[in-house]
């Protein structure tokens, strides 16, 4: 096996997550447009949207641990929760971690939905627009 594969399951699983996650921010504006309403909306476009989101979580957690594993830059704990932690590259890094936690919100309120006041789950669910743009300016910071 080669000692780079950690290096390339970071970054394709990284580029994937970028990609679901963009997907996921279209399919959702694409639910609540004006296009598919007054018309009955399938079940099957807001599970595609929740699998997208769902798809980015895991291909983020393949990119960060791809990371942690890699010999080449040492990735620790905090350098991949904590922003401006890491060494390498922090201002990269950092609008990387800002990504997941965004993530990480959007994700747990919307498993949570049931249970939040609307108004909140809606204003984190916000966050998804600058959680989508934080990963692409990290995408092109840190490049591959």
């Amino acid at each position: 096996m080669s000692e780079q594969i950690w290096w390339y399951v970071a970054r394709s699983g990284g580029i994937v997550a970028l990609f679901l996650a963009f997907a996921s921010v279209l399919w959702g504006l694409l639910l609540t447009t004006r296009l598919l309403q007054g018309r009955p909306s399938p079940r099957w476009l807001l599970d595609l949207h929740r699998f997208l989101g769902g798809a980015t979580v895991v291909f983020t957690a393949i990119h960060v641990a791809g990371l942690m594993l890699d010999s080449y830059v040492s990735f620790g704990w905090s350098d991949v929760l904590v922003p401006l932690a890491a060494d390498w590259k922090p201002g990269a890094v950092a609008w990387g971690v800002v990504a997941m936690w965004l993530l990480v919100a959007v994700e747990v309120t919307s498993l949570l939905m049931r249970h939040l006041p609307r108004r909140l789950w809606r204003f984190v669910h916000f966050g998804s627009y600058a959680m989508a743009w934080t990963g692409l300016v990290h995408g092109a910071l840190a490049g591959t």
